[in-house]
This record gives structure tokens, C-alpha cells and sequence, in this order.
């Protein structure tokens, strides 16, 4: 019974909704909502997508340039320099003797030469 009785509220009160207003109450009209939704995506360009591709593009440059010899950051703070370089990983040297593969993604940047010399000093 109380099934019953909602789904009849609910009917009534979607035909009220549907039946609406006899005059527009909308004070922006069709070209100003279209403007304010064309001024968010604008936004929404400029502060999202367009910096996140900017990125993206640049890490895959720097990614693709890799080389042995290279001195680098990898997104967990080591630093080390490249002593391979492979198709999905570079070899790191951390220390004397002390190496480890890292994914060429883990690599957040390239520092200028003699960066590690100063660091070990």
C-alpha cells in the first residue's frame, strides 16, 4: 500500500513539474548561459588542461633524451647518474658499485653536470 501511494505522489507531483510556468522565469535567456558555459570551458582550458599537456610533453622529451652520463632525479629523491639506458629502464649509479634499474617515468629530471660532486662534498 505505501508503494502504492508513492509511486502516485511521485506521479502527481511529476505532472505538476511537467505542466512548468506559462512565462520564462529564465533572466539570462539561451545566449547568456551559453556564454557562461563557453567563458568555464575557456577556464577550464587554460588553468587543467592546458599546463597538464605542457607537462606531459616536456617529461616525455625528457624522457626520450636520456642518455649514459646523465646526472638525474628520480620521483623518489635519488639521485644518481645513467649508466644504461633501455627501451623502458635506465640503470642508475648511486654510489660507487651500487646500482639499480629505475622505469624511465621515475626519472623527474635531468641536473646540470658535477650536480652529485657537490652534493657528495
Amino acid at each position: 500500500m505505501k508503494v502504492i501511494l508513492a509511486a502516485m505522489a511521485l506521479l502527481a507531483s511529476g505532472a505538476a513539474l511537467a505542466e512548468g510556468p506559462a512565462v520564462s522565469q529564465d533572466p539570462m535567456g539561451m545566449t547568456g548561459q551559453l556564454v557562461f558555459l563557453g567563458g568555464f570551458l575557456v577556464i577550464f582550458y587554460f588553468l587543467l588542461w592546458r599546463p597538464q599537456s605542457k607537462r606531459q610533453k616536456e617529461h616525455k622529451n625528457l624522457m626520450g633524451s636520456l642518455a649514459a652520463g646523465d646526472e638525474v632525479i628520480t620521483a623518489g629523491g635519488m639521485l644518481g647518474k645513467v649508466i644504461k639506458v633501455t627501451d623502458e629502464y635506465v640503470v642508475i649509479e648511486v654510489a660507487a658499485n651500487i646500482q639499480f634499474p629505475v622505469q624511465k617515468v621515475a626519472v623527474t629530471a635531468v641536473l646540470p653536470k658535477g650536480t652529485i660532486k657537490e652534493v657528495k662534498a
